[in-house]
This record gives structure tokens, sequence and C-alpha cells, in this order.
């Protein structure tokens, strides 16, 4: 790969998610894109500055962070429509996203929008028990791959704030309303059919049922999550002709998922590809009503033994087209969002921002977003173009078959110079013609 190309590569897919400023923010965009991927120190801006061999731009950079025209709604479009574009962006026929919540460490109480949480983690006698922290609900896209662990790409993020630690002038919004927000602005956006995998912590009344609103913007939403082992679960209700009276809306209470083996119907078996390798599972999956959905909408339940798992998984969908073994591979395929919260922390920096203010904050992890995502699209140009000899083929992992963003951002260090001269002489370009103009969004 010549680093011409590599240049030419990075600076068009970075340039693919710049509509959502003007010519001079797209400048200062793409450079702070830039550093944050070749960093190898802090991944502040003045660090990533100078790491780009242009300190002098701190000032202009840390304007644009903070008071700079940023159509952020746009902006979480476009990283969803890079989604979109891809060849195999969809499970079964379904656009499949995956939310949950994450935090970001951030030991200052004067950083805005902190909060103090209890840290589950802290086994050892010498860490702190309660953390103060930036609390983010993030939306992601999950991307299939055949016999390959999925990719997680996030598309948007949201801080909650306890109503108790609330900063002045917000609106207290909880995770799940944050939550069903961010999936009804990424279903306006695309075209459909949708389907939301979150964790069971998520399957509550005001998640599923607003989902699957048709009347809301965007349409329906169908849903794949966690089943309460003691879940109420009732059959379809049995109308009988030549009977008076008001029509009934549940049909007879069935064994709870914890007690799956008793529904109707026998056990079926079959192998999925789950958490990275091929896995028997035996299932049964029955279609029923749910107490938390109510009685207007029908679910697929689903009891499975996973091979490797002690405990059985239970699962419940709206999307009745999916079946049991689908609906494991899925929602098994749902933990490479982990994946993603590990790199955007430990390979980007996610928890060693400075900003202080609100603004800075909400963009720095948008900015973080829109580096990953053009990290891992680059990786799929350069597979595409030069096959699996750029990215490096460890002699003690036999059983690494892609690369991994350490790869990216190691390809990218290598060719930092070229990196850095074809930035430079771009900027110096487009400083000549850049104006105030918003580019139009797309309809």
């Amino acid at each position: 790969m010549y680093p011409n190309r590599l240049w030419t590569l990075w600076l068009s897919l970075v340039l693919s998610l710049a509509a959502a400023f003007t010519r001079r923010g797209r400048r200062r965009f793409v450079e702070w894109v830039t550093g944050l991927a070749l960093n190898v120190e802090e991944h502040t801006i003045t660090q990533s500055l100078v790491g780009l061999d242009r300190p002098q731009d701190w000032k202009a950079l840390e304007s644009f962070a903070e008071y700079g025209s940023w159509d952020l709604p746009f902006l979480q479009w476009e990283l969803g429509w890079v989604i979109g574009r891809l060849p195999q962006a969809r499970w079964y026929g379904y656009r499949v996203w995956a939310g949950d919540d994450t935090k970001v460490h951030r030991t200052s109480r004067d950083v805005w929008g902190t909060c103090t949480f209890h840290e589950y983690t802290a086994r050892c006698p010498n860490r702190a028990t309660t953390v103060r922290a930036h609390n983010w609900v993030v939306l992601g896209g999950l991307i299939p791959a055949p016999e390959q662990p999925a990719t997680f790409l996030p598309v948007a993020g949201a801080l909650y704030f306890r109503q108790s630690q609330l900063p002045p002038g917000e609106t207290f919004r909880t995770k799940n309303d944050l939550l069903v927000a961010a999936l009804r602005h990424q279903a306006r956006g695309q075209t459909g059919p949708h389907l939301a995998v979150f964790d069971g912590a998520f399957a509550v009344a005001n998640v599923v049922r607003p989902l699957l609103d048709p009347a809301a913007d965007g349409g329906r939403i169908e849903f794949l999550t966690r089943l309460r082992k003691d879940a109420w679960l009732c059959a379809l209700p049995v109308l009988q002709e030549h009977r008076r009276g008001r029509k009934p809306k549940w049909g007879r209470r069935l064994s709870p998922p914890g007690q799956g083996g008793r529904w109707a119907g026998s056990w079926r078996e079959g192998r999925v590809y789950a958490y990275g390798q091929w896995r028997t599972v035996r299932w049964k999956e029955v279609v029923c009503l749910w107490h938390v959905l109510g009685s207007t909408d029908r679910v697929k339940a689903v009891t499975a033994d996973v091979a490797g798992y002690d405990r059985r998984w239970h699962l419940v969908t709206s999307a009745l087209e999916l079946t049991g073994l689908q609906m494991v591979e899925i929602f098994a395929a749902r933990f490479q969002q982990e994946n993603g919260f590990r790199d955007l922390k430990q390979r980007l920096g996610w928890e060693e921002c400075r900003a202080w203010t609100k603004q800075p904050i909400e963009r720095t992890t948008h900015a973080l977003f829109a580096t990953l995502t053009v990290m891992r699209q680059l990786a799929e140009r350069l597979t595409q173009e030069a096959g699996d000899t750029w990215w490096l083929h460890p002699p003690w992992n036999p059983g690494k078959v892609r690369p991994s963003v350490l790869d990216v951002a190691r390809l990218l260090r290598q060719q930092a110079g070229e990196i850095r001269q074809g930035l430079s002489d771009w900027l110096d370009t487009c400083g000549k013609t850049a104006g105030r103009d918003r580019p139009r969004p797309p309809p």
C-alpha cells in the first residue's frame, strides 16, 4: 500500500462524514480525527496536534470544539448511513442496532455532567468503591461477518444524569428515554426494517412499547432482548364462536422461561457462530403474549441450551420471522459493543478527554465515534485492495483472522510522515478557498 494511496483513502473516508460542518469546520474535523488516529500519547487536542506537527493550530481546534458550528444530529445520521452503505449491513433483512450504557471516569467534580456511581468492579482494597464518571448511553450498528465476530460501530451517545446531580438547565431523562430517542433518530434517517438489541435491563415497558408504536417517527422498530426466567407469558387467546361477552385478550398462562422445556413442541438443534466459535444450540420457541408488552403485540420467546454455558438462555423478540437459532446468533453478537467500548477507551483515549464544559465533552465523544468508524472502514478498504498482507499475523495467535483497530493504528503510524505532509498540503489548499457556507444535507 503506497503512502499517497493511504492518505487518499483516509481523507475520502473522513470527508464522507464531514457534511455536518461548514467548510472551515470541515478542515478542523479532518485535522482532529487524523490526530486522534495518529496520536500515541494522551488523546487531547493539544497532544494530537503535536503528533501532527501542527501545534500552531491549537487555538483554532479548541475553538472549533467549543464554539464551532456543529450539526450533531446530522453527524449521527451520517455515522448511521455509513453502516447502511456497507454491502453486508443487514442481519436476515434487518438493520440491527445495539444499545447499552458505559461509564467514562472523570475525577473532578468541576467537570460538567459527572455523577457519582458505585464501582462494582472495585474488588481490590486500594480501589475506590464510589467513582465520579460520565454515564453514556451509546447506540451503534452491528455488522455481520461470515464465520467471524460482528463489528460494532458507534453512531450516537447521550449523557445520563442522576436526577439529584442534574446540571443546571438540563432536563432529567432516564436511560430508557435516551435509548428510545437514539433509536427513533436513526429510524427517521434510514430505511427499515430495524431491530434493536439490548440487555435485560432495558426489557421494560417504557422501552419496548414505544419502539413498537407504528405511529411514531420512523415507524415500528422490532426488538430482541433477554427474558427473565420468571417472566409472565401467556398463550394466544382462543376465540370461541357463539360465545357471548367480551372477547378474551389473554390466553392461558404458560410455564415461565425457566421451565421452558414444558412448552408445547419438540426441541430443535442447530449450530451457530457465537462468541468466536461454532456452538451447538438446543432450543425451544413459542409465539405468545408477554405481560410487559401487553396483549396487543405478539412475541416469540426462546429458551436455549448453548454449548459452553451452564445456564439456559431466555430470549424474546417481536420479530416473529426470526428463528430461535437466529435470535441466539444476533444476541450473542451484541457483546461486540463491549469490544467497541474497549477500543474507544484503550486505543483512542476516551477516558483521556480533558474537556470541562458541555459542548467539548459531547463533541469529543462523537469525534472519537467518527475516528473508530473511519478506522474500521479503512481496514475494509485496505483488505479489498491489498488482501491480508498489510496487517500483522502474530505467530503466537494463529487464530487471528482479521485486522484490529490496533493494526490500523500501527499502519497509520508507520506512514505518519507522509500522512502529516498530505494533511498539511490539504489544509493549506483548503484554507485559500474556505468559506462559511454549509453544504445542504441530502433529503
